[in-house]
């Protein structure tokens, strides 16, 4: 195997070995197939081309110290998968085929699991498109269900250092009653725009506001949002937020460190109350936001003075890595071990 420097690894795309594949055809799941090739042969007229039929879900496993390979909380990116499906008209995939492939996934390509202690994880990409040729805009027949992993470094290139978001209220992320709610594709194709802006002002992301009224906070581009101030972490509420597995973690540790939680609506004007502020996610974890630029109003909301994660940021983020690396016990049972 080429030598490869776990600790410098990026957040991008790496070949591994091999990838699961499974279809949905004549209205039941077929087997499970496993390929090494990195293309799919897809019909000219499928409905993931046409019409946006396409949900995804975004998973990693760790290497403990013992050097067992865990899994963290699969079951709620199936849960979540098969909600996509539901609001895409699409064929949902089931607990076992999807558990059965993600592990197998893994398992194939065990020896791209970084080591224990590296910072780095193996990102695992369930995607499930319509494979089926529809014309007319309609649902397609036929679905095709893949597992890809590759080894990652942290999301944002700062890593655990806080980074400078952007407000702007120049573009929206998902409409309300629309697919913000879904890992769909679409969501993330509506962003673009607006994080292209953001990174050529020097910016790791950009901050939503909701598209209704531009009073609340959405999201943090692909991440959820949260701030901290009184002992109190407070995370958005709202319908076309993405729920974040990583979030709703997050919510029961910072009860368990003590903390109260809210989930609510956050006007835009609360982000000058913030003690410390963060994204959060399975890609970035937990990225702590140094300062957020309002765009439009010149403002800034500075969170960070001397270049270092907020404590909560820090007690939350080390809580959380440590349990999906063993290091702390996994008292919410949230682990899977691959085996």
């Amino acid at each position: 195997m080429e030598n490869i420097d776990w600790k410098s690894l990026p957040f991008g795309y790496m070949k591994t070995d091999y990838n699961v594949r499974c279809y949905y055809r004549n209205g039941k799941w077929g087997s499970l197939e496993v390929s090494s090739s990195e293309h799919v042969d897809l019909h000219i007229a499928a409905t993931a081309l046409h019409y946006g039929q396409e949900a995804f879900e975004g998973m990693k496993a760790f290497r403990g110290k013992d050097g067992k390979i865990r899994l963290f909380r699969w079951e709620e990116n199936s849960k979540r998968m098969q909600s996509s499906a539901r609001g895409l008209l699409m064929a949902e995939v089931p607990n076992e085929i999807f558990k059965e492939a993600i592990v197998k996934a893994i398992k194939l390509n065990e020896r791209f699991v970084p080591p224990y202690g590296s910072g780095a994880s193996l990102y695992l990409r369930p995607l499930l498109i319509g494979s089926g040729p529809q014309v007319g805009v309609k649902p397609a027949t036929e679905y095709l269900f893949m597992v890809f992993v590759t080894p990652v470094g942290p999301y944002f290139k700062e890593g655990f250092k806080p980074v400078k978001m952007m407000v702007s209220r120049a573009y929206d992320r998902a409409a309300p009653l629309g697919t913000g709610s879904i890992k769909a594709g679409g969501n993330y194709a509506a962003g673009l725009r607006a994080m292209h802006k953001a990174h050529d002002g020097g910016f790791a992301s950009v901050l939503f506001l909701d598209a209704k009224e531009k009073k609340f906070i959405d999201e943090c581009g692909p991440a959820n949002f949260f701030g901290i101030k009184n002992n109190t972490y407070i995370t958005p509420k709202s319908d076309s937020i993405l729920p974040s597995i990583t979030n709703m973690s997050l919510l029961v540790i910072a009860e368990d460190l003590g903390m109260k939680v809210e989930r609510r609506p956050i006007p835009v004007e609360e982000l000058a109350t913030f003690e410390e502020a963060g994204a959060c996610g399975t890609a970035a974890v937990i990225s702590p936001i140094g300062a957020i630029h309002d765009d439009d109003t010149g403002e800034i909301f500075q969170y960070s003075k001397d270049g270092n994660p907020g404590p909560w940021s820090v007690k939350l983020y080390e809580r959380l890595q440590s349990i999906q690396t063993g290091d702390s016990p996994d008292k919410f049972g949230w682990n899977a071990f691959v085996e």
